[in-house]
């Protein structure tokens, strides 16, 4: 397999492939999980005008204490028709336009009102329970950056500050192609030597999740003919991922047959486990990923590679895995060779590594909920030692 690349510079190369798509205009309501591709800037000021915090009565700070005249009530959306005068209040809604005049606005529940009098038996300081114009933001101003992939919080505030529609990362087209002659789909009896296809439907859920198009192709089977026609039609894509394929065997054919096709390699081999004979090239545009077939590695090389390389493709601002700081819970055993992805839970001790970490165990790596980054080494990592790990 030649040199083992690290993880680091196979994230490397791949990013330096994955220039962003043209973007598209969408609605802003409909944008959730789309990756924003140029500044938004408010078209107004928000709020728009002076408001009122709270249910109370808008007045100035300077009449206060003392009692005042209640000359008018203001509901949201509605405006009061003058101005207020000295002496006087209007009750109003939270959100209601404070009047020119007013200062400030007491909370209901600290005066009360008889008969059209109002009795505020304390200071009331200027501005209080008062928002100001353009407090949150000033038209012009950027509301969401660029490269900011958008969650229900960001579309509230751009379509709070007027802004109907945006523009945005294409989504990447994204074919998954599984391979082998023993894969059979689920549900189906399995003859002697088959096992159900589970990275074909695997892999199409985790192009869905990073915001891709994914389209599945019907399994192949270990033959030149059948590989050539299934990788040409996945080349049609924006990136073709396949599983299985992509090891020394006499029948891994994905490389080769890749390479016939035109696909220019970038790298084969990372200095990981699971998931050391990740392959990784190019066709013009495409980007083309063989993963392992085992499953473990195949979740494992999408989460660390090809998820990345759908969010920069998109123009995310920091595609990169995002991993954090967190604490093991027990001990785990280093790898001399490589960094392992070691499958855990979180909990309130900490990390805990599951049992039974071989890459075809999908069935135990389904109960966790992390994989810690273990940097290859001698000895052992020991309980309550800081490592990095990606929430799965």
């Amino acid at each position: 397999m030649g040199d083992l690349v690290s993880i680091d510079e196979a994230l490397r190369r791949v990013l330096a492939a994955a220039r962003p798509l043209p973007g598209e205009d969408v609605e802003t309501g409909a944008a959730s999980g789309r990756v924003l591709a140029e500044r938004a800037a408010a078209t107004v000021d928000l709020p728009p005008f002076d408001s009122s915090a709270m249910d109370g009565f808008a007045l100035r700070a300077a009449d206060t204490p003392g009692e005042l005249s209640v000359v008018a009530r203001i509901a949201a959306g509605r405006p009061a028709a003058r101005g207020l005068a000295s002496g006087e209040a209007m009750g109003i809604a939270t959100g209601g336009v404070v009047p020119e005049g007013a200062d400030a606005v007491v909370p209901i529940e600290l005066v009360t009102e008889e008969e059209g009098r109002l009795t505020v038996p304390d200071p009331v300081p200027a501005g209080a329970n008062l928002r100001p114009r353009g407090g949150d933001v000033h038209a012009g101003e950027a509301v969401v950056a660029a490269g900011t992939l958008l969650h229900p919080h960001h579309l509230a505030a751009l379509l709070a500050a007027g802004i109907g529609s945006i523009r945005v990362g294409s989504r990447p087209r994204v074919a998954i192609l599984a391979t082998g002659s023993e894969l059979r789909p689920a549900g189906t009896p399995l003859e002697a030597g088959q096992i159900y296809d589970a990275n074909g439907p695997m892999l199409a859920a985790q192009a869905a999740r990073a915001g891709a198009e994914p389209a599945r192709l019907s399994s192949v089977e270990d033959d030149d003919a059948a590989h050539r026609e299934a990788l040409e039609r996945g080349l049609g894509h924006d990136v073709l991922v396949t599983s299985g394929g992509v090891s020394v065997g006499p029948h891994d054919l994905v490389r080769s047959v890749g390479a016939e096709l035109g696909v220019e390699e970038v790298f084969w081999g990372i200095a990981m486990r699971p998931g050391k004979p990740l392959w990784f090239g190019t066709r013009g545009e495409t980007l083309v990923f063989g993963l392992p077939g085992n499953p473990v590695s195949s979740f494992v090389c999408f989460e660390l590679f090809v998820r990345p390389a759908l969010l920069g493709l998109q123009g995310h601002a920091s595609p990169g895995p995002p991993f954090e700081p967190g604490t093991l819970s027990g001990p785990v055993r280093r790898n001399a060779e490589r960094d392992d992805l070691v499958r855990a839970r979180r909990g309130p001790d900490g990390l805990a590594p599951i049992t039974g970490q071989e890459s075809h165990m999908i069935t135990r790596a389904s109960t966790a909920d992390a994989l810690v980054l273990v940097p290859r080494g001698e000895g052992e990592l020991a309980a309550g030692d800081t490592v990095q790990f990606l929430r799965i």
